[in-house]
């Protein structure tokens, strides 16, 4: 997971909601890339009776916790969105955990290289520094909108609240080593991650050689 903790060649990949990242990680994956998807770490440290359960609860009280014991995430949604000081603690209480997690899924890893699905990589700060490129998945804010208003239903006016909360468009460009443009057909998509992957098979192989 670090650049130079000995595991294998590390990508960070991120872009705002409804950018089409789980897709872009997917494609990488079919092609062999291991994927450590960290929204999904955070699912199981928060479902049902899950490791970051009791803490959420010593903290945000009972209400927070859901009949069947995970977290109530529409309640926590709304309270994050509107209290900074919420927000902080949660992250507190997960991002560690998180970043555990991920650094065990690296280190088990048998692609040739490692892909870090972040959301938000550039809000949370350090991942830069943990990885060996940033890749950002980068498309107009007017099509994140449509797709998010497509794929979940959300008013549009919900979807620009949470667009407001991420880092910018132009925040995550600045973090990029490497950008892909998702504003398009799937079967666009194809060569790009072609390209990409290609590039960091290469960039892998040489970090490897360099090990030796």
């Amino acid at each position: 997971m670090n650049k130079n903790d000995g595991t294998a060649f590390t990508v960070g990949l991120t872009g705002g909601i409804g950018s089409g990242k789980s897709l872009v990680a997917d494609m990488l994956g079919e092609r062999g890339a291991s994927i450590v998807d960290t929204d999904a770490i955070a699912h199981a440290m928060t479902a049902p009776h899950g490791p970051a359960m009791g803490a959420i609860s010593a903290s945000f009280g009972p209400e927070y916790v859901a009949a069947d014991g995970s977290l109530d995430r529409a309640r926590m949604r709304t309270l994050v969105f509107s209290d900074a000081g919420a927000k902080q603690r949660l992250e507190a209480i997960l991002h560690p955990m998180i970043r555990a997690a991920a650094h065990a899924a690296a280190a088990a890893a048998t692609g040739p290289y490692v892909v870090f699905v972040v959301p938000l990589l550039v809000e949370s700060g350090g991942w830069k520094e943990r990885v060996d490129r940033v890749l950002v998945v980068d498309c107009p804010e007017e099509v994140q909108i449509a797709r998010v208003i497509a794929r979940n239903g959300l008013p549009p006016a919900q979807v620009r609240a949470i667009l407001a909360a991420q880092a910018s468009r132009e925040q995550r460009l600045a973090a990029a080593d490497d950008v892909i443009t998702n504003d398009g057909p799937r079967e666009a998509l194809a060569p790009l991650v072609d390209a990409l992957h290609g590039r960091y098979l290469a960039l892998a192989g040489r970090a490897q050689r360099e090990r030796l």
